[in-house]
């Protein structure tokens, strides 16, 4: 089983985001060491915990210009999907599945932080986004046109958005 573990490699300089994503990793661990007679409840809490973890990424998206429809926002979606489709059939009495998720969440995590994160935390950074507040104090800094990418250089055309915003 690949068991992830919290390190500054994870960490976007965003210290409500790191917050979040240092409580998903600490829930994930749970889960990961949790007994056939836990696992399912350590399991529900993560993925009660991802669904708020991924609403307020998704909430910091449309406040500063993501479209609904955004690679980011979808792979929260698939992922948040998935982990409840896991419940179901752990709630039928499949617990290994559960586990095979907790590895696979535990791989996918670090590249999802390293990448889509923390393109996310530069944007909101540049903009300069209040995550606690919800206020932008540099509306001039938002892309003119939504970002449908996933915010990143790598990820679409769309994605240059945030950058050409930032240097205009």
């Amino acid at each position: 089983m690949a068991q992830l573990e919290w390190s500054d490699a994870l960490a976007l300089d965003l210290p409500l985001m790191d917050h979040t994503h240092r409580e998903f990793v600490d829930l994930l661990a749970t889960v990961e060491q949790a007994d056939d007679a836990s696992v399912l409840t350590t399991w529900k809490a993560l993925v009660e915990h991802t669904d708020h973890h991924f609403a307020q990424e998704d909430d910091w998206m449309a406040s500063t210009r993501f479209a609904s429809g955004n690679c980011h926002s979808m792979q929260h979606k698939v992922v948040l999907q998935v982990m409840r489709e896991g419940t179901q059939r752990a709630e039928q009495g499949d617990l290994k599945v559960l586990r095979v998720m907790a590895s696979e969440l535990a791989l996918w995590f670090p590249q999802h932080a390293q990448s889509m994160d923390a393109a996310l935390a530069l944007h909101l950074r540049r903009v300069g986004f209040d995550p606690a507040s919800g206020v932008v104090h540099a509306p001039q800094a938002l892309p003119s046109e939504l970002i449908h990418g996933c915010g990143g250089a790598t990820c679409s055309d769309e994605a240059s958005a945030p950058q050409a915003a930032a240097t205009a």
